[in-house]
């Protein structure tokens, strides 16, 4: 049985941790899990960015025909402020379509009970808590939003899951979350 504390391998029926003394028979019901690699996570990423990408995009064509031919119809045709109205709006409906599904997306696929998005699931990771146990949505959602903090200065937040003890990029650490094999 390894540890979930430091990570100390111990026998199947020991009752403390051979590495830091925590007592094994609490941790029980935990499964340890190895932290999954830096790579993986990026490739999680690309899987999931593609199907955001590809489900904006026909969610958007779709508004843009509804919504275009709406206004045509009304307008009788679209002459330049009605079209320069149009874009803008177009614009600010798919920056907000986009951010709610994705916000969405994330949050409510790593709190559920698979705790994984569709690109986590495709290379078997799971979202945790520092328990081993599946996070909330609350949690899920600090999670979501302090990826902004990741993004921030080159991408560093994001990177410091290639050098962090468990793996953690800065956003884990501040929801206080785990990115683990499955």
């Amino acid at each position: 049985m390894q540890c979930f504390k430091c990570g100390a391998q111990n026998v199947s029926h020991a009752s403390y941790c051979s590495g830091c003394g925590v007592q094994l028979a609490d941790l029980s019901q935990v499964s340890y899990k190895n932290n999954a690699g830096f790579w993986k996570r990026v490739g999680a990423a690309i899987i999931d960015s593609m199907i955001l990408s590809l489900v904006s995009w026909i969610c958007i064509v779709a508004i843009m025909v509804v919504l275009g031919g709406a206004a045509i119809a009304s307008s009788g045709g679209m002459n330049g402020l009605g079209a320069i109205s149009y874009g803008l709006t177009m614009v600010v409906a798919m920056i907000m379509f986009s951010s709610l599904l994705n916000w969405l997306y994330f949050t409510l696929m790593e709190s559920s009970a698979r705790q994984a998005t569709l690109g986590k699931m495709a290379l078997g990771i799971v979202v945790t808590d520092d328990a081993g146990k599946r996070i909330s949505f609350a949690r899920a959602n600090v999670r979501y939003w302090s990826k902004i903090l990741s993004a921030m200065f080159l991408c560093i937040g994001y990177m410091m899951a290639g050098f962090t003890e468990k793996k953690q990029a800065l956003h884990d650490l501040i929801a206080s979350t785990l990115v683990v094999d499955n």
